[in-house]
């Protein structure tokens, strides 16, 4: 599973104001938090600010790789924000995201064709959200051929067929695992990622759904999921549904878990 650390994100209150200020000490905190709970990428976001995002999405990605290893996930749909924050960034990025809205299409295009950068696409159009298995893998298909024409390698494509809420529609859930496990089937080599905790929205007690639709979610084939990695029951639960959906060769990750105590939860 390739976890994308979702925590240094403007929207959070402490955050933004972490960022407003310019708050190094704190925003490295959460840097060095994630990684050691086992990130391989820290997304980082300054959508609120209108205006000021390509300065703040660069100082962001400056001040995060100073004190880890890991890239980045650069979280925004202005192509000017993810430049800036590119020409800073160490190693390999991931771009969050593009789709098949026309402008957003066209306007990130241009800047993952051709590279190695890792590149999250949206099951979404000008038409709005898909409901159904067949839109969301309709979309998919267009948008990964798209892709794939202008140089972008499969294995750095992660598909995101779009997690609604199941307090709007009961189906909401089911319609995308099975979206998940048409999209492997159907594009061989190529990655699932998604922000999961949109299944939970509007419901109590959602840690302990989010946590119980990530396990249907990896057996169904999901390898990469938006989420906070210091929720130690999440990446407990990640590590055990990979071993039981036999994706963990002689358990060897499930194993160094328990030596290292991870899964006393």
């Amino acid at each position: 599973m390739i976890i994308i650390g979702e925590l240094i994100n403007a929207s959070r209150k402490a955050i933004g104001k972490a960022i407003e200020e310019q708050d190094t000490v704190a925003i490295q905190q959460v840097a060095k938090d994630q990684t050691a709970a086992g990130a391989d990428y820290i997304d980082v976001n300054a959508g609120i600010f209108v205006g000021k995002e390509p300065d703040y999405l660069k100082w962001l990605v400056e001040t995060v790789q100073a004190v880890t290893d890991k890239p980045c996930a650069i979280d925004s749909p202005d192509p000017k924000a993810i430049e800036a924050a590119l020409s800073v960034h160490a190693g390999t990025a991931m771009i969050n995201s593009i789709s098949l809205e026309k402008e957003r299409y066209d306007n990130l295009l241009p800047i993952v064709s051709g590279t190695d950068l890792k590149v999250i696409a949206l099951c979404m159009s000008d038409a709005g959200m898909p409901e159904a298995v067949e839109d969301r893998l309709k979309i998919a298909d267009e948008l990964v051929n798209s892709l794939v024409r202008h140089n972008v390698k499969v294995e750095n494509i992660f598909v995101d067929p779009l997690v609604q809420p199941m307090s709007v529609n009961n189906h909401f859930g089911t319609a995308f695992l099975d979206a998940v496990e048409a999209i492997v089937q159907r594009f061989p080599g190529i990655h699932t990622a998604c922000g999961l905790s949109n299944i939970s929205y509007g419901l109590p007690a959602r840690k302990f759904l989010n946590q119980t639709f990530m396990t249907m979610a990896i057996a169904k084939g999901l390898d990469g999921a938006i989420v906070n990695p210091l929720d130690r029951q999440m990446m407990a639960n990640i590590v055990a549904a990979e071993a039981l959906a036999g994706k963990d060769d002689y358990c060897m990750n499930y194993l160094k878990a328990f030596r290292s105590g991870m899964l006393e939860t």
